[in-house]
């Protein structure tokens, strides 16, 4: 890998001083998209007639990058990781990706997910299981599995994400890069497939701080045709990174981040504790304000049960139109009611199943108020009280996960409440409200690589990144590339 091992701005550079040509770094991408391929099985298609683009001023022009297969592409397959759209073509693309095109980004392949971006493990999508390029017999988490494994492995500098609960943020860290999901709003969602519309968030993975800023700034803008985006012309995100952060205040939370908390911890969960705290102590060097804060555990602890309602509520609404009569193969049966149940019985895993059982089950008129209304409540709650923190801090610095990749044999499919349920799960805070939010590598832990978490308030994505480059430029983790492909 001569090239695309290095940033969106050192390729640039090169680039426009003639030492390389968009057609050599496309050949190149191409060529490792296969060898990843073949390896991990990070790919639903991989784009071969890719052609190279006129070089701009545009710091993505000519780079190639990856698309997660949940975003429409015109003309290109676009499944979802769905045996329901296996064969869907979509008429249109998605106006992150066209605004990405208008930049000059040159789209290499698409990238799997957990099946409709339903899933924490890289395992569910329909053309199988994502390894992780640092260690196989790992999960690179989900649903951004594809994109992240992509990222690691040096197929190119970035790609594009989605992010409902953690799903760019948690694979990010458990492949060693960046993951960044901006203010709601801030990038369109159309053409993006919904999963649960409060929730979902259009996002980047890469392997720094800069590339996820400048990929951002070109697929962000007020679209028409997303009624919740808003105008951010104004936003200059890569111009705004200048790594002065003294005064800047943070807070972490003692009931996620003190050990004493946890008292079945593991070895793993100890160490990557112990490199969170030392991170802490970088930001001071900065000149950053740390301090501890607390908040109710019994509200941290109905985190998952919130967010499995309110998603697979939102979920299961969102996919109804998912019949076998319009979409993907048709369902077969003599009448309407036989087609879609044949269609819907096939088409989608056990664990898509479960969740509309779910979604169908809270959203009943019975139960719609003690499960669906009560999660909105507790939501309410949770954003209000980081909604404070915002008030006195800048952004909350938090770990991610429990520590390292888990095993693929140990695998979760179904939420599991433990002593580390506020740990694993805090990241869906952001999405609860919004909130700019950035996962960056932080060292490692049994040799593979552990992240933490920065989040601050809406509209403030410039600040939050801001803080992360600075933290990411003293931490000696940036445009890591995996172990197993070096």
């Amino acid at each position: 890998m001569k090239y695309m091992t290095k940033s969106i701005e050192e390729l640039h550079a090169l680039l426009k001083e003639g030492k390389v040509t968009s057609k050599e770094l496309i050949k190149e991408s191409l060529e490792r998209s296969h060898e990843v391929q073949e390896k991990y099985n990070a790919f639903v298609t991989i784009l071969d007639d890719a052609k190279e683009v006129e070089i701009t001023d545009n710091l993505l022009s000519g780079i190639p990058y990856g698309i997660k297969d949940n975003y429409s592409t015109k003309g290109i397959l676009s499944t979802g990781s769905s045996n329901t759209l296996k064969d869907y073509i979509p008429f249109f693309t998605a106006t992150s990706i066209e605004n990405l095109e208008k930049a000059g980004a040159v789209a290499v392949n698409k990238t799997v997910l957990d099946e409709f971006g339903m899933g924490g493990t890289g395992t569910t999508g329909h053309t199988g299981t994502v390894l992780n390029p640092w260690d196989k017999e790992r999960m690179c988490a989900g649903s951004s599995a594809g994109s992240a494994c992509a990222v690691a492995a040096g197929v190119y500098p970035y790609a594009t994400g989605s992010d409902t609960g953690d799903s760019i943020r948690k694979p990010a860290a458990y492949c060693g890069i960046v993951g960044y999901k901006p203010t709601y709003g801030m990038v369109s969602r159309y053409g993006l497939f919904p999963f649960a519309s409060s929730l979902d968030h259009a996002g980047v993975l890469s392997r720094n701080v800069k590339d996820a800023a400048i990929v951002i700034d070109n697929m962000k803008g007020i679209d028409k045709n997303d009624m919740t985006t808003w105008d951010s012309k104004d936003v200059h995100l890569y111009e705004s990174i200048d790594g002065k952060v003294e005064g800047k205040k943070l807070c972490y939370i003692k009931e996620i981040c003190d050990i004493e908390n946890y008292p079945n911890a593991s070895l793993e969960l100890k160490e990557h504790l112990e490199n969170f705290n030392k991170a802490l102590e970088k930001c001071k060097k900065l000149g950053m304000e740390v301090e501890e804060v607390s908040v109710d555990k019994t509200l941290l602890n109905a985190l998952a049960s919130v967010y499995v309602v309110i998603s697979c509520a939102e979920a299961t609404s969102n996919m109804s139109n998912l019949t076998g009569i319009i979409f993907g193969p048709r369902g077969e049966g003599d009448n309407y009611i036989d087609m879609m149940k044949n269609y819907r019985t096939a088409g989608f895993s056990p664990l898509i199943k479960r969740r509309f059982v779910i979604g169908s089950y809270v959203l009943q008129a019975d139960n719609k108020d003690r499960y669906f209304h009560n999660a909105q409540r507790v939501r309410r709650l949770l954003v209000d009280t980081w909604n404070k923190l915002f008030e006195k801090y800048d952004a909350v610095i938090l770990p991610v996960g429990s520590g390292p990749a888990k095993l693929l044999d140990g695998s979760k499919t179904v939420l599991e409440e433990d002593d580390t349920t506020a740990l694993e799960e805090h990241l869906q805070i952001g999405n609860f409200g919004g909130f700019p939010s950035i996962t960056i590598p932080d060292g490692f832990v049994s040799d593979l690589p552990v992240g933490l978490n920065i989040t601050g308030k809406c509209y403030d994505d410039a600040n939050v990144l801001n803080i992360a480059y600075a933290l990411e430029s003293v931490m000696d983790y940036k445009d890591q590339i995996a172990k197993e492909v070096k």
